[in-house]
Formats: C-alpha cells, sequence, structure tokens
C-alpha cells in the first residue's frame, strides 16, 4: 500500500460535551443564565478523528468507551462520519465527558472528565500495534494516560510513522516524547505553558522564538495555532511559513483546534506541502467555528474547497 492511500490512526479520547451557552464565561464563584443548552458527541481524540473523516480520508480510531448510556451513541456517532471503529473497546464505568460553556462572542471554557479514557493505557495500544505500524500518519493528543502517548510516541518513531501531537491539555512533557513527534501543534496557550516549562525566560516571547524552542527539544516541525491571526509553521533548519486564517462570523469555537488536526493530517496524506495542508485546514476550522458543536460542526471536502476557490 503507498504512503497516499495508508489511513490516519487517530489514538485519543471520545467524550460526549454537555454543552451550556451563555452571554459570557462566569467568572469564579460567579453563575450566569444559559440561553441553550446541547449533548454533542467530542473528546479530542475523536474529534480530529471526525474531521479528517468528514473531509473524505480513511479513518481508525483507538479508544474506550465505557459502559453508560453514551457509549453506543458515541460509537455509531464515529462511525456514520466514517471513521473505523474496530480499535474502539467498552469498558466498565463511566464514558468520557466534558463540560463546555460557550458565550455569545464563540469563546469556551472546558472541563474534561476522562472516565474510560484514561483506561486507554500501554497495552490497550499495544493490542492495536499492527494497525500503528501500518499507518500513514498518527494523531495523539493529551486526553489518555501520558505514559500511553510517551508509549505511542515511541512505536511511531520505531516504525517510522509520522506523529502529530496536539498536546492538549496542556501538561509538563518528557523530552523523549518532543523528540518523536513529527509535527507538535499547540496554540499560543499551550505554547506559553511548555515554553515556561523549559525556561521561564520564554513565557512571554513571540511565536517564532517560542516554536523556535520547540524545534531546539527535538520536535522535528511545530504548527503554532495563533488563532485568528492563522498558523504559524517552523521547521528544522530555521525555516517557516505564516498561513493567514479566514475571516468569518464565529458563533462558536469548540473544536476549531480538533478541526484543524484532522484536516492538516488529511492535506499531509494527499501529499501537499506543509504550507498548502495548512492552509485547507485553516478554511476547515474556519467553516467549524460558523456552527455551533464540536463535531456537528465540521466540514466535508467540497465545502473546504469551495472555501479555497473563494479566496
Amino acid at each position: 500500500m503507498s504512503t497516499a492511500h495508508k489511513p490516519i490512526v487517530v489514538v485519543g479520547s471520545i467524550n460526549t460535551d454537555f454543552v451550556s451557552t451563555a452571554e459570557r464565561i462566569p467568572v469564579v464563584g460567579e453563575t450566569v443564565l444559559g440561553s441553550d443548552f446541547q449533548l454533542h458527541p467530542g473528546g479530542k481524540g475523536a474529534n480530529q478523528a471526525v474531521a479528517a473523516a468528514r473531509l473524505g480520508y480513511p479513518v481508525q480510531m483507538i479508544g474506550m468507551v465505557g459502559s453508560d448510556l453514551f457509549a453506543g451513541q458515541m460509537r455509531a456517532t464515529l462511525e456514520k462520519a466514517g471513521v473505523d471503529t474496530a480499535g474502539v473497546s467498552a469498558t466498565e464505568g463511566s464514558s468520557g465527558v466534558a463540560t463546555i460553556t460557550v458565550s455569545r462572542a464563540g469563546e469556551n471554557a472546558i472541563v474534561v472528565t476522562p472516565g474510560a479514557n484514561a483506561k486507554v493505557t500501554q497495552e490497550y495500544v499495544e493490542r492495536h500495534h499492527e494497525a500503528i505500524r501500518n499507518a500513514g500518519m498518527v494523531l495523539a493528543q493529551l486526553e489518555v494516560p501520558l505514559e500511553t502517548i510517551e508509549y505511542l510516541a515511541a512505536y511511531c518513531t520505531r516504525n517510522k510513522v509520522p506523529l502529530i501531537l496536539d498536546p492538549a491539555p496542556a501538561h509538563a512533557l518528557p523530552d523523549c516524547i518532543l523528540r518523536c513527534v513529527s509535527w507538535f501543534t499547540p496554540n499560543e496557550t499551550e505554547a506559553a505553558f511548555f515554553a515556561a516549562h523549559m525556561d521561564a525566560s520564554l513565557e512571554h516571547q513571540d511565536a517564532e522564538n517560542l516554536a523556535a524552542a520547540f524545534l531546539d527539544k527535538g520536535v522535528r516541525a511545530v504548527a503554532l495555532k495563533l488563532g485568528a491571526r492563522g498558523v504559524l509553521l517552523a521547521w528544522e533548519r530555521g525555516a517557516a511559513e505564516m498561513v493567514p486564517s479566514f475571516a468569518v462570523d464565529a458563533v462558536d469555537s469548540t473544536a476549531a483546534g480538533d478541526v484543524f488536526n484532522g484536516a492538516f493530517a488529511v492535506g499531509l496524506m494527499l501529499g501537499r506541502k506543509p504550507g498548502a495542508a495548512a492552509r485547507f485546514a485553516c478554511a476547515a476550522a474556519a467553516l467549524s467555528v460558523t456552527r455551533r458543536g464540536a463535531q456537528p460542526s465540521m466540514p466535508d471536502r467540497a465545502e473546504v474547497e469551495r472555501l479555497l476557490d473563494r479566496r
């Protein structure tokens, strides 16, 4: 099988999102009245898998759901989007959940409870080593145990499988993981967090210096997500490229970063150069923020191509 036709494999979380919409996000100790409430399928892993599948590329998901009433719906939603769920198993207990507050301006605040995602262990991933070894690219996030990500990163490196790591939610990462990452895709907040842990003097540096700091740690390439400003790409030997975003009327930014990651992986697997893959991914993310919800907001490839053609 040629690399261009190998599937994208996503190792990560599968959640149900409880989404409340309010005029603004409350501060500590404050209660605000909501204007809307919805349940949506979510989880950074599942979001990225669905984003890639909606764009017409073959995707396999490796993760876990619980034994509660959400589990069947979560699996069915993945399958409806075209995601191969042979690597998704059920375990006793609750599935993963996320409680999300969305402001009228489209900003969000999120609390994630891992549930079954905490059982996506190294041993569980080892059971699916063949799927990972045969992948064209692997996507991972930090909503499963860190030990699992460390094992996955080393396994991908040994088998020469490119790994895209979305370091969210942000917490300290050992250098051995960073050295195994093909593309590191933090947003600005996450980048500042990791930079401060590497060197306190880096916390308030600009995007270019932050990206350079990750490259110095051994990351092969960085896609630094800058929100409305776009994405800064940086890779070895000092090469860098700024990819602008698309101006849209945002109503909900939930999962925009996940859409970017899934679409970026698809763009790269389709043989596009990093800049073109990032522009494709920026277009997909822009479309997603014009709609409410995580997975329900994700565009198909025809929509993305139409936006690219218009711009």
